[in-house]
């Protein structure tokens, strides 16, 4: 019954977001703010995280194929592949929804025990609207985005790392890289991202929005919602994946 009742209570919520909004004007100043709060903030742990992933790759799947019968050509696929197809959507998300969707709920979780919403709900304003509307459109639109910008710094980071420890050389990675490649791939993990932007900027909102108590109270609400939107990526990753790809 405890499911259902989230259930119930989060498409509640949806449908107060996707109202109406009373100022468009006041809402697309706040969808920049967000942009620049959640999506512009998490570039540099993007970038990091891609560089040293791509490299540990690399050198993973130039052990695996330690056969002379295997072309070095295939490290650079394979490190595009799991790249393009996985860690940077999946994997990123699952980081993403650490960094996002817990500074999401203790942010809307302290406005809720603070009293800040009803204050809002007493003005007149659609607080789920006016605080959470603006979130969902910023992290859904800023997520593509840092997808390539993840592809691209682990190609980097392979290509910088590869060679340096001596498993393979530039030429035979860059060849890697554009052999065998399928553009399906992209869109196909464009649409996760999607996907995944949604839950990583909702599921987290919900948790923070519907809060009772203090301050321990919100903490454990950030924990429920990192956790519960974890299990929900991985989840719509073997859906998406299981619809897209077969």
């Amino acid at each position: 019954m405890g499911f259902f009742f989230h259930i119930g209570r989060y498409f509640s919520m949806l449908s107060k977001v996707f109202a109406r909004p009373e100022k468009a004007k006041m809402y697309v100043r706040q969808l920049f703010l967000e942009i620049d709060n959640l999506g512009v903030n998490s570039v540099w742990i993007v970038i990091i995280i891609s560089i040293f992933i791509g490299g540990i790759m690399t050198i993973q799947f130039a052990h695996a194929l330690a056969n002379p019968l295997y072309p070095n050509e295939l490290v650079g696929l394979g490190t595009r592949d799991t790249l393009l197809l996985e860690f940077s959507s999946t994997m990123l998300a699952l980081i993403m929804a650490g960094k996002i969707g817990s500074n999401i709920t203790s942010e809307i979780g302290t406005m809720r025990v603070t009293e800040q919403i009803d204050s809002l709900e007493i003005m007149g304003v659609n607080s789920a609207s006016y605080l959470i509307f603006p979130k969902i459109v910023a992290v859904v639109f800023i997520f593509p985005f840092l997808y390539i910008m993840s592809v691209f710094f682990g190609l980097l980071g392979g290509m910088l790392t590869g060679p340096l420890v001596g498993v393979v050389t530039i030429p035979q990675y860059i060849d890697g890289i554009q052999w065998l490649f399928y553009p399906y791939y992209i869109t196909f993990s464009i649409i996760k991202c999607l996907v995944f932007g949604f839950l990583v900027s909702s599921v987290p909102a919900y948790f923070g929005y519907y809060v009772q108590g203090g301050a321990l109270e919100v903490g454990k609400a950030s924990t429920k919602a990192v956790v519960n939107t974890n299990i929900l990526i991985l989840f719509f990753d073997l859906l998406l994946t299981r619809l897209l790809l077969t």
